[in-house]
């Protein structure tokens, strides 16, 4: 494996710095360009950085970090309309489709769903265990590139 320049190390240290924001600040009403100053960057190169060093784009990373944290909630009884606020959130319909792509199911049959594994589990390892996945393209990156073609 090579060596990373200076400059790739300095740029990851910028992008860890917005994705710790995201991680703790979740909740908060977040946006790209705030990220960006958080990493120094322009919001543009930013999100290129951010996608390539990370996988996914900022916002989706913030998603799937609300996610993972309304599952916790939903687990421990919240209801979906709370627990979409309390993750930041502010469409419960955005909100219960993106659970949905994520977890594979609605957030309500989640809810009530029998989760006694995570349960037993400390908090850490439940978040771990439980971290949402994308398990299909998003619909609506499909039809932008299919527009774009």
């Amino acid at each position: 494996m090579p060596l990373m320049t200076p400059h790739e190390l300095a740029t990851l240290t910028h992008l860890r710095r917005a994705r710790d924001l995201i991680d703790r600040e979740y909740a908060r009403p977040l946006d790209v360009p705030t990220m960006a100053r958080h990493a120094l960057m322009s919001p543009a190169h930013f999100s290129r950085q951010f996608k390539a060093a990370y996988g996914e784009t900022p916002y989706n990373y913030l998603m799937t970090r609300r996610i993972e944290r309304a599952m916790a909630l939903l687990r421990a009884g919240m209801s979906v309309t709370d627990a979409c606020m309390a993750v930041g959130c502010t469409s419960l319909g955005s909100f219960s489709s993106r659970f949905t792509e994520l977890v594979g199911e609605t957030p309500s049959a989640y809810r009530a769903g029998e989760h006694p594994a995570e349960a037993a589990m400390p908090p850490c390892v439940a978040r771990t265990r439980t971290r949402p996945v994308r398990r299909e393209p998003s619909r609506i990156g499909e039809a932008r590139r299919g527009a774009a073609a």
